[in-house]
C-alpha cells in the first residue's frame, strides 16, 4: 500500500462485535453515522460480525469436524461481517439516507493466499470512491479480502481493524475511529484493576507492545499498519460521546511518562525442551520448525550450558499448545533431547512506558515490590520500552495489582502531565 495524499473531510470508522451485536446497538451505530454524515463528512463504515456470532460458527464446525480446513473456515466465517454490514445499511436507509454494503472482495481487498491468517496486499479504491462521490455511506465486512488465487480470505481473529486501517491508509483518511465496548485505552484491564485509568493518548510503539501481550482492544497488524503509514487512531466507545485514546507517532508531552500501561496475559502455556546438546544451530533448528507449523513464539529462556546440556523454554498461546507439544516432542527426538515439559499455570505480566529509555532502575522496582509480595519470577524478558515477567497464573492478579499501584497508574494518583 503507498501512502496517500490526507483527506481530512474523510472519515473511516469500525465498529466491533459489541457495537452492532443485537438490532438496538445496530440503530445505535446508524445513528452515529449518520451524525457523522450530517455534518459534511465522506463516512467508510467497517464492521465485526455481530456479538458472538464468530465463535458459535466456529464452534458448529467443530462439532460437525474436529479438524476443519482453513479454507472452508474462511468461507464459514467471513459469512458473519456480510449479516452485519447489510443490516446495518437497511438500518441507514430507514432513516433516509443512501447506504451500501460490501464485502471485502466487493471492494478490492486483495490478500495473499495464506488462510485464516491472510496478509493484505492491496485495495483497489475505484468503487469506493465512486460511492463517495454519490455522497453513499459505504459500509465494508471487515476481516476478509479475496486472495491473489481468487479464494475467500481472513485476516485472523480482530482483523477487522487491520481492514478499517487499511482502508483508511488506501483512502488517505487522517484518522481511523475503533468503536469498541471500552472508552478508550487503559493503564490496566477495568475489569481486573477497579482503579485503571483511561489515557488520553498513547504511542505507537506503547500501543503494538500493549496489544502483542494480549491487550485486546486493538490488533497488533493494524496498529504496525498505521504506524507504517502514520494514520492516527482514536479507540473510543460505541455506547457513549465521551472522547477516547489516541495512538499515534508523537504524544503531546515534553517529558514521557515512565509507564505508561501494565497488562496481564492468561492463556499462555510454557514449553521447555530438557538436556539440549549445546550446539551451534540448534536453537535455530527447533524454532525454525515451529515455525513452520505456524506457531508463534512469545518469550525464549534458555539456561546456561551445563556440560554441553541446556534447557530451553518458550512460551506459546494456550490454543497453540497440543501442536506445540507434538512437535516439540518431535524436534526433541531428532537432536537427541531429553524430554519435553508444559505448563499452563503461568501468567505473563508486561509493563510498557517509552519513558523507559531514559529511565534507569524500573526493572530493579519490577522485581522489588513483587519479592516483597512474595510473588517469584519464572522467565523474564525485555525490550527497549517493556519488562515481560512469566509468573504463577493463581497470582497473576495479585501481581498486576501491586505493579499499577508501585508506578502510580490509578484514578487520582497519576500527575495532570501523564493523563
Amino acid at each position: 500500500m503507498e501512502k496517500k495524499r490526507k483527506d481530512k473531510n474523510l472519515v473511516v470508522q469500525k465498529y466491533g462485535g459489541s457495537s452492532v451485536a443485537d438490532r438496538r446497538s445496530i440503530e445505535r451505530v446508524a445513528e452515529r453515522v449518520i451524525s457523522s454524515a450530517k455534518r459534511g463528512k465522506k463516512i467508510i463504515v467497517v464492521v465485526s460480525a455481530m456479538g458472538k456470532s464468530t465463535d458459535e460458527l466456529i464452534s458448529l464446525a467443530k462439532k460437525i469436524n474436529p479438524e476443519p480446513s482453513d479454507r472452508e473456515m474462511d468461507m464459514l466465517v467471513s459469512t458473519g461481517e456480510q449479516i452485519s454490514c447489510s443490516l446495518l445499511a437497511m438500518s441507514i436507509h430507514k432513516r433516509g439516507f443512501g447506504a451500501v454494503s460490501f464485502t471485502g472482495p466487493q471492494v478490492g481487498i486483495i490478500t495473499d493466499t495464506y488462510h485464516t491468517q491472510a496478509k493484505i496486499l492491496k485495495i483497489e479504491t475505484e468503487r469506493i470512491r465512486q460511492q463517495l462521490e454519490n455522497k453513499t455511506i459505504v459500509i465494508v465486512a471487515g476481516f476478509q479480502g479475496i486472495s491473489t488465487a481468487l479464494e475467500i480470505t481472513t485476516l485472523g481473529r480482530g482483523g477487522s481493524d487491520l481492514s478499517a486501517v487499511a482502508l483508511a491508509v488506501a483512502l488517505g483518511a487522517e484518522t481511523c475511529e475503533i468503536y469498541t465496548d471500552v472508552e478508550g485505552i487503559y493503564t490496566a484491564d477495568p475489569r481486573k484493576i477497579s482503579d485503571a485509568n483511561k489515557l488520553s493518548f498513547i504511542s505507537y510503539d506503547e500501543m503494538l507492545e500493549l496489544a502483542s501481550a494480549g491487550a485486546q482492544v486493538m490488533h497488533t497488524r493494524a496498529v504496525e499498519v498505521a504506524k507504517k503509514f502514520n494514520v492516527r487512531l482514536h479507540v473510543r466507545s460505541s455506547f457513549s460521546k465521551k472522547e477516547g485514546t489516541l495512538i499515534m507517532g508523537q504524544t503531546p508531552l515534553i517529558e514521557e511518562t515512565v509507564v505508561r500501561g501494565i497488562t496481564l496475559t492468561e492463556n499462555e502455556a510454557k514449553i521447555t525442551i530438557c538436556d539440549v546438546p549445546d550446539k551451534p544451530g540448534i536453537a535455530a533448528f527447533v524454532f525454525d520448525k515451529l515455525a513452520k507449523i505456524g506457531v508463534n513464539i512469545d518469550m525464549i529462556v534458555q539456561n546456561v550450558s551445563r556440560r554441553k546440556m541446556t534447557d530451553i523454554s518458550f512460551t506459546v498461546s494456550n490454543k497453540n499448545l497440543n501442536k506445540t507439544i507434538k512437535k516439540t516432542e518431535e524436534i526433541a527426538a531428532k537432536i537427541k533431547a531429553g524430554k519435553v515439559n508444559s505448563n499452563k499455570n503461568i501468567a505473563k505480566i508486561l509493563v510498557v512506558g517509552i519513558g523507559m529509555k531514559s529511565h534507569s532502575g524500573v526493572a530493579a522496582r519490577c522485581f522489588s515490590v513483587l519479592a516483597k509480595n512474595k510473588i517469584n519470577i519464572d522467565m523474564i524478558s525485555t525490550s527497549e520500552i517493556s519488562i515481560s515477567c512469566i509468573v504463577n497464573k493463581n497470582i497473576g492478579k495479585k501481581a498486576l495489582a501491586v505493579l499499577h499501584a508501585e508506578f502510580g497508574l490509578g484514578k487520582g494518583r497519576r500527575k495532570k502531565r501523564e493523563r
